[in-house]
């Protein structure tokens, strides 16, 4: 079935109406483009319907090269993230709409907990333990699920394979990750491969 959003670009883009309150909690500079702009938007985006928001942040780099010391960018960066990220789920929460939207916050991969070897103090990717939080929808609220050991390096309890998130994130969007297949070069594959396991314990 088609979708449209029943909202024209421009009016969507104006943040005139939004209070200084809330510009300020995001963040937000007008007239200036920043993370904290878009997620703003993203709250205007699920507001008039939209079903999927993507937000990237394209200054999370930091393995030490121009702009990417952690010693000198990376407070800035966790800021910039941190609070806009909050205020998000936040806004949704006082609007309630966060009881149907599900906010998923990470990466493709963690960062080493040792420097790299560069000019400046940097970290390398890393897979082996990471990071990703969610919040809204189906979800426990303040639940913390798995830990690393004390250095970060590794998972030592209720370790989550990304099979296994993917299929808690379709479970929670209303898919059965072991129905749900799509047909590539002749046959069918499952989005989790025969792999993937819903992780129960998060959920409401």
């Amino acid at each position: 079935m088609a979708y449209r959003m029943q909202t024209s670009a421009p009016e969507l883009m104006d943040l005139k109406g939004e209070s200084k309150t809330t510009l300020d909690s995001y963040g937000v500079k007008p007239g200036e483009s920043s993370f904290a702009s878009n997620c703003l938007l993203a709250r205007r985006l699920v507001e008039r319907g939209s079903r999927f928001v993507q937000l990237y942040h394209t200054n999370w780099d930091s393995h030490g090269g121009p702009g990417e010391n952690l010693n000198s960018d990376f407070e800035k960066v966790c800021k910039d993230v941190d609070q806009a990220s909050a205020a998000l789920v936040l806004d949704l929460k006082e609007r309630g709409m966060l009881e149907d939207t599900l906010v998923i916050w990470g990466g493709e991969f963690g960062r080493t907990p040792m420097g790299e070897n560069r000019k400046t103090v940097g970290r390398d990717h890393h897979i082996e333990a990471f990071t990703m939080w969610m919040a809204g929808a189906g979800l426990k609220s303040g639940h913390i699920h798995g830990q690393s050991d004390e250095l970060g390096f590794g998972v030592v309890e209720n370790k989550v394979h990304v099979h296994d998130l993917h299929a808690t994130i379709l479970h929670l969007l209303g898919f059965d990750h072991e129905q749900l297949t799509y047909r590539f070069q002749g046959r069918d594959f499952r989005l989790t491969d025969v792999h993937g396991k819903i992780v129960k314990e998060i959920l409401a």
